[in-house]
C-alpha cells in the first residue's frame, strides 16, 4: 500500500513528492565568457521598451509596491550607488535576458511611463524625501529629470560558451540568486530562463477542463504545469532518464523550448487524450492516493495511459487495473520514497504500462 508521507511537505503544497522537492541539479563545470557594461538609465528604458533587454515573463513579474520603487528612484535623483543587475546574452542574438535586477529595471519603466501596474494611479514618488515626494517622471525639475535619466546603472552580462547546450547555466545562476523572501519554484525559473513555444504549450495545457478536474484549483507556483512538463519528459524521453529529476527536466525544457523535434498537434491530442481517459475511466481523484496529488502517481499513471492509447492496447476496465496497480507493493514503493531514483522511475513507469495495456 502507499504510504503517507504527505507530513513531509508544509500544509498548503498541492504536489506531494518530497524527494524532488529536497534534491539539489547537478552541478555542471562551466566555461561563462562575461563582461561588465555601464548603462544609462534612459537608454536602459529604451532597451526595455524595444525589447532589446527582455524581462522573462513568469506569475511574480512585479512584487515592488510604489514607495519601495519610489526609494530606488530616488537614491538614483541623490547620486547614490545602486546594486547592478545581471545579463544574459544568448548565442547569435544580441538580445539581453534579465536574471537578476528585474523589480529594479520594471520600476524605472514604470515610473518613465507614468503608470503603476496593478492600480490607476499615476506613477509619483511616495515615502521618499520632501524635495522629489509626489513627483512623477514628466514633472521632475528638468536638471533632476536629466540626472536620472544620466545615472548609470552596471550591468554584468555574461554569455555561456561550454557546454553547448543552450545556456544551462542560466538555471544555476538563476537558482543561486533567487533568494528573495519567497523564492522562485524551480518551475518558475524554468518559465522564466527557458520560455517559449514549450513554455506556452504548457500554459494551454494547463487549462484543460479534464486536467483541472484531476489536478484542482490553478497552482499560483506553476506546479501544475511542471506535473504536466514531468509527464511529457518522461513520455518522450524515459530511456535517457537519469536522476536528480529537476535536471531532467530542465534539459527537456532547454532542448524543446520551441519544440524542436516535437509537434504541438501531437503533444496536444495526446495529453487530451490521456486526461479524458483517465478521468472518465479512473475518476478525479486518481492521482491522490490520499489529500495531495502524488506527482510520482500522477506521472506514471498519465504515462501507462498514454503509452496504452497510443499503441491502441489500452485495457477494457482502467480502474480494475488502477486498483491492482495501487496493490502492487513494488509499485507503492516506488511512489513512496525516492522517486526521483532512476530505478524507481523504471519500476513504476514498467508497472503503470504494463497494467494499463493488460487485458482484463
Amino acid at each position: 500500500m502507499f504510504t503517507d508521507v504527505e507530513s513531509e511537505l508544509a500544509d498548503g503544497d498541492t504536489v506531494l513528492d518530497a524527494d524532488y522537492e529536497n534534491e539539489t541539479v547537478n552541478v555542471e563545470e562551466y566555461i561563462i565568457s562575461g563582461y561588465g557594461a555601464d548603462f544609462d538609465v534612459f537608454g536602459l528604458v529604451r532597451r526595455l521598451n524595444q525589447k532589446d533587454i527582455e524581462i522573462p515573463d513568469f506569475q511574480r513579474a512585479y512584487v515592488w509596491n510604489m514607495q519601495k520603487a519610489s526609494r530606488f528612484i530616488e537614491s538614483l535623483l541623490m547620486g547614490l550607488p545602486v546594486p547592478g543587475i545581471f545579463l544574459y546574452r544568448e548565442m547569435g542574438s544580441q538580445k539581453l535576458q534579465v536574471i537578476d535586477g528585474q523589480q529594479r529595471l520594471l520600476s524605472l519603466q514604470y515610473y518613465f511611463k507614468g503608470c503603476f501596474p496593478g492600480t490607476d494611479q499615476a506613477f509619483t514618488l511616495k515615502g521618499v524625501g520632501s524635495r522629489f515626494d509626489g513627483f512623477a517622471y514628466d514633472d521632475l525639475p528638468e536638471e533632476s529629470r536629466r540626472k536620472l535619466d544620466d545615472s548609470i546603472i552596471r550591468a554584468s552580462i555574461i554569455h555561456q560558451l561550454a557546454p553547448d547546450d543552450n545556456g544551462s547555466s542560466r538555471y544555476s545562476i538563476f537558482e543561486r540568486l533567487n533568494t528573495s523572501s519567497t523564492p522562485l519554484t524551480p518551475q518558475e525559473i524554468r518559465s522564466a530562463i527557458f520560455g517559449g513555444e514549450l513554455d506556452g504549450l504548457l500554459a494551454d495545457l494547463n487549462g484543460n477542463a479534464s486536467w483541472r478536474t484531476l489536478f484542482g484549483k490553478v497552482n499560483a507556483r506553476m506546479r501544475d504545469q511542471e506535473l504536466i512538463l514531468r509527464f511529457l519528459a518522461l513520455y518522450y524521453d524515459a530511456d535517457n532518464y537519469s536522476s536528480p529529476m529537476k535536471s531532467f527536466l530542465n534539459n527537456f525544457m532547454s532542448r524543446h523550448r520551441n519544440l524542436t523535434n516535437l509537434s504541438e498537434n501531437e503533444i496536444r491530442r495526446l495529453f487530451e487524450k490521456t486526461v479524458d481517459s483517465i478521468l472518465e475511466n479512473i475518476g478525479e481523484r486518481a492521482f491522490r492516493p490520499y489529500n495531495q496529488v502524488n506527482a510520482a502517481v500522477a506521472e506514471s499513471i498519465m504515462v501507462g495511459v498514454a503509452r496504452s492509447l497510443e499503441k491502441e492496447v489500452i485495457c477494457s476496465d482502467l480502474l480494475s487495473a488502477y486498483d491492482d496497480l495501487r496493490r502492487n507493493n513494488a509499485y507503492s514503493e516506488a511512489v513512496a520514497s525516492g522517486t526521483s531514483q532512476p530505478a524507481n522511475v523504471r519500476t513504476r513507469l514498467k508497472l503503470a504500462t504494463d497494467a494499463f495495456a493488460t487485458s482484463k
